[in-house]
């Protein structure tokens, strides 16, 4: 094996062992506008309120979150501000709880004022220990749902129109992003769909191969995220890595086969990891309200980041089979041995 052969394996390997899929730093901030003021929920992992808050630990802050009020209260009051007209809002304590199932912290705060702002403002700087940290915002006017928003960096800014509601253009937008985002955090997917190309093929026969992962996973991704079919999340990233490991395999054990067996693979394969992102989406914890938009708008980005690493791979594969099929041959091993190292590496990982 050539060095640029032993070069690609060892990096698919060091980064497939050193990458934790679906690892999405989450916080929820709910604001509910009524006649008196702003009822704001506050709920995130333990774990990103301890980074936060020296001298204390996740289980500290579970075990005992009736005792940490006053430093909890004071990093929200600090870093989550909101302005009525201009006006700055001062919060006051409503109560807080652990969530042990969930290893959340849940935070209630109220805004007074006099009278009902036209627009409110939301500076969010809560978690800025984690750059990767992103914020799910939902804000009401009553029981209406006005405006989702996802707020992500150390200090942003958002000012929201009361009298107005969010367009579907603008949650398609947020949420298309998300689903890119997702394909190139989530180095399990990437590393299935390479699995898939490595064995080349012409432009035809791989477009019906991503379309059939694409149909899969677009069902059990709607069923599981409105909760018509649950299966456990551990069971289904421990499946994910076994299909990993699988199409690994088979790329490095398909020479002098004359039947392709990838599209099925690929269908088959396609339901489990539309259950992997679903537990992604939920995790979210999305509004009923705005659910089918966001739903679309998520597997839209998905298929989006899968087609740039189609786009990506396939040609480069291609150019370097007609150039030199030593070479290639060498590169799908290489290939074909990381990604079952990685999808070993993560199968004992979720196993644990």
């Amino acid at each position: 094996m050539n060095r640029v052969a032993c070069s690609l394996w060892l990096a698919s390997l060091l980064w497939g062992a050193s990458a934790i899929a679906h690892d999405l730093p989450l916080s929820y901030i709910d604001l509910h506008v009524n006649e008196a003021g702003i009822e704001a929920t506050i709920e995130t992992s333990a774990k990103n309120f301890a980074r936060e808050l020296r001298g204390l630990d996740e289980e500290t802050l579970l075990l005992q979150p009736a005792a940490q009020w006053d430093g909890l209260f004071a990093l929200a009051a600090s870093r989550l501000e909101i302005d009525g007209d201009g006006a700055a809002l001062r919060p006051e304590f409503r109560g807080m709880e652990a969530l042990p199932a969930r290893k959340d912290i849940r935070l209630r705060l109220f805004y007074p004022f006099q009278r009902t702002p036209e627009k409110i403002s939301l500076r969010c700087g809560l978690f800025s220990a984690d750059p990767r940290h992103k914020t799910f915002v939902n804000v009401y006017r009553g029981e209406a749902l006005k405006y989702q928003d996802i707020l992500s960096g150390s200090t942003l800014t958002r000012e929201y129109v009361l009298a107005r509601h969010q367009t579907t253009l603008s949650v398609i937008q947020q949420f298309v992003r998300e689903g890119v985002h997702h394909i190139f955090i989530g180095p399990d997917h990437i590393l299935f769909l390479i699995g898939l190309l490595l064995l080349g093929g012409t432009i035809t026969q791989l477009l019906k191969i991503v379309t059939a992962f694409t149909i899969a996973h677009s069902v059990t991704l709607v069923l599981a995220t409105l909760n018509i079919v649950n299966p456990p999340a551990r069971v289904i990233e421990a499946v994910i890595a076994l299909s990993i490991i699988f199409v690994g395999a088979h790329a490095l054990l398909h020479r002098g086969q004359t039947r392709d067996w990838r599209l099925l693979f690929a269908f088959g394969f396609g339901f489990i990891h539309g259950f992997g992102f679903a537990n992604v989406l939920r995790a979210m914890e999305l509004p009923a309200q705005a659910l089918g938009w966001s739903l679309f708008s998520f597997n839209l980005g998905v298929e989006i980041g899968q087609a740039c690493i189609v786009l990506a791979i396939a040609p480069a594969l291609a150019l370097l089979a007609r150039r030199s099929a030593v070479v290639s041959r060498q590169i799908v091993t290489a290939g074909s041995f990381a990604v079952i190292a990685a999808g070993a590496f993560w199968l004992t990982e979720r196993l644990q």
